[in-house]
């Protein structure tokens, strides 16, 4: 078996594999690589010394049995035999789910997140998104301060068990999307540095210096960046990607590095024959990173749409603190901005920034399936200082109406786990940092973070303590309870009729018509023939839809068509979906 390491400031690069040590040789084709050949199988364990040095793990390691800091392990792909007949499932037209593999259940492994899929496939889900799976130092945590990019954490089952995921998810008829992280490695357990310049000190990102997107050697770091997506794309049948935080991602050279892994995902798609897809995390408001590449923009094929959620949050829970303060002023004109728009902030000012922020979506050549709509995820719960999600501050009413608009509405819809029973756990940041200062600098950091919004320190959760995560795991006995079994019966309503309605997963945004009225905090929207109609406030409301007959498709309470005055009688929180004759 051939081993190669991309080493360019070494004198010496030696391998170990199953206790030999052999010299690797520079390879004359690729400057900075290093090869050789050794016995070794499926399973051998390996490793490389630099200049005499430490063995150190694989910069591309497909399995670390032992952890980030253990010695490597050979992985054979070609040994999984593939259950599922699969053709994939595009993103246009699908219902997404947002999965922590660690607290989805009590065991907090895939084979047992795997036994649950079942339970998606019955409430309508198009695609799991997996939260990060890339191996970190200790056994629970959120997975963004992953290391060894082409690995899966061992804790959760490892390659293997991923594999077995994913075909299960294929034989429901369920796509799998993984959550990935080009922007930093996390602090513990990475070893690139010692092999090459994989992070520059020319940029600084929240976790310290950036990945070398754009200085001398980023050739390669971007390489083993695209290698690694791809990985998770050809290896795993993965069907998309959610890429982290892509503002973070600072690179100045002509063809930003978005543009080059979107181009790199496209011909696998069309090599494999199997849509795939690229979903990114961008606050920027920057319509560039979902225009094609045809078009002149970065070619990712959607992203998350912050802006629905904080208009969405806002008027729901009426929290005005922070990035909330624009939206509170009037939250029922942010929504109808967003609903319309897709972008609030779209060259306006941010309060929050103290700056203009964004620029305007040309809905005539962004289809609306490019933004992700949701009321709830992983950062908007987790980054709370109590972890709260919105079943623990507003109604079951409230909450109905924010299903409503998340599942009505022109975005490509995404839950977050437990979100469509009204999970009554929290989701906490938690953490299990094997290094003790680290820990404590994490849980100093933590508490000093919300002391500062006039938290009390022993009010805000440890992070390191295992009650923690054990807290954030959901309790699968509550959808058999009320009021979560009607909420969850909610929930699968709405995604049926999503499904069963052309009208709602139409692509121009620009068709969506909205109405609403500040003072009487109601909101209604036109998708064709769909009519959608929102009462937050506490009374009941009289919503003018127009005289065209039409007929109540799902009501959270029951009501009446609209009369010949063409008034529908909504009552107080409370959601209605018509269909007009």
């Amino acid at each position: 078996m051939q081993f190669e390491v991309w080493a360019p400031q070494a004198g010496r690069v030696t391998l170990q594999c199953d206790g030999v040590t052999r010299a690797l040789e520079r390879d004359p084709q690729r400057p900075g690589w290093w090869r050789g050949d050794a016995e070794a199988a499926d399973g051998s364990r390996y490793g490389f010394a630099l200049d005499g040095g430490p063995v150190l793990p694989d910069p591309r390691s497909r399995r670390q049995p032992d952890g980030p800091d253990g010695l490597s392990a050979v992985v054979d792909h070609g040994r999984h035999l593939w259950r599922a007949e699969w053709a994939g499932r595009p993103l246009p037209g699908a219902v997404l789910y947002e999965l922590h593999v660690g607290t989805y259940t009590p065991e907090g492994t895939l084979d047992a997140a795997a036994g649950r899929l079942e339970h998606l496939a019955q409430l309508g889900i198009t695609h799991v998104e997996l939260m990060p799976l890339c191996p970190f130092p200790g056994r629970h945590g959120w997975g963004y301060d992953g290391v060894s990019p082409w690995a899966v954490h061992e804790p959760y089952g490892g390659p293997e068990a991923l594999k077995r995921f994913v075909d299960r998810a294929h034989a429901l008829g369920l796509g799998v999307v993984l959550d990935v992280v080009h922007n930093h490695l996390g602090p513990s357990g990475n070893h690139l540095p010692a092999f090459g310049p994989y992070f520059t000190d020319r940029h600084h990102t929240p976790w310290g210096v950036a990945v070398n997107l754009d200085a001398p050697g980023s050739d390669e770091v971007r390489a083993y960046l695209v290698e690694s997506a791809l990985a998770w794309l050809r290896d795993y049948r993965i069907d998309g990607l959610r890429l982290d935080a892509v503002h973070a991602l600072v690179d100045t050279r002509a063809r930003h590095f978005l543009e080059e892994l979107s181009e790199a995902v496209d011909a696998l798609a069309a090599e494999t024959g199997r849509p795939l897809f690229l979903i990114a995390e961008s606050d920027r408001n920057d319509p560039r990173v979902i225009t094609p590449r045809a078009q002149g923009g970065l070619g990712v094929h959607a992203q998350w749409n912050d802006d629905f959620h904080h208009a969405l949050h806002t008027a729901t829970t009426g929290e005005s603190q922070g990035y909330y303060a624009d939206f509170a002023r009037d939250p029922l004109a942010a929504l109808a901005k967003t609903l319309t728009g897709g972008y609030f902030h779209d060259g306006t000012y941010s309060s929050f920034r103290g700056r203009r922020h964004g620029r305007p979506l040309d809905r005539t050549r962004v289809a609306a399936h490019r933004l992700l709509g949701y009321a709830q995820t992983h950062d908007q719960i987790g980054n709370r200082a109590q972890g709260d999600r919105l079943s623990a501050l507003v109604s079951p009413g409230l909450l109905a109406c924010a299903a409503t608009l998340t599942l009505t509405a022109p975005f490509t819809p995404m839950l977050f786990m437990g979100e469509e029973w009204a999970a009554g756990t929290p989701w906490q940041y938690f953490t299990d940092h094997t290094d003790p200062e680290l820990a404590e600098a994490v849980r100093r950091g933590r508490r000093r973070e919300f002391a500062a919004h006039g938290w009390k320190e022993e009010d805000v959760p440890d992070p390191q303590d295992p009650a923690t995560r054990d807290r954030s795991c959901l309790d699968w006995s509550e959808p058999e309870r009320e009021p979560h079994a009607r909420v969850l019966a909610w929930y699968r309503t709405l995604i049926a009729l999503r499904h069963a309605q052309p009208d709602l997963s139409a692509p121009d945004l620009a068709a969506t018509r909205v109405a609403h009225d500040r003072d009487r905090r109601w909101l209604a929207f036109r998708r064709g023939d769909i009519r959608v109609a929102v009462n937050l406030g506490p009374e009941p409301a009289g919503i003018p839809l127009g005289t065209r007959p039409a007929r109540v498709l799902a009501s959270w309470e029951p009501v009446d068509a609209p009369g010949g005055d063409g008034v529908l009688r909504v009552p107080g929180e409370s959601s209605v979906v018509l269909l007009q004759e």
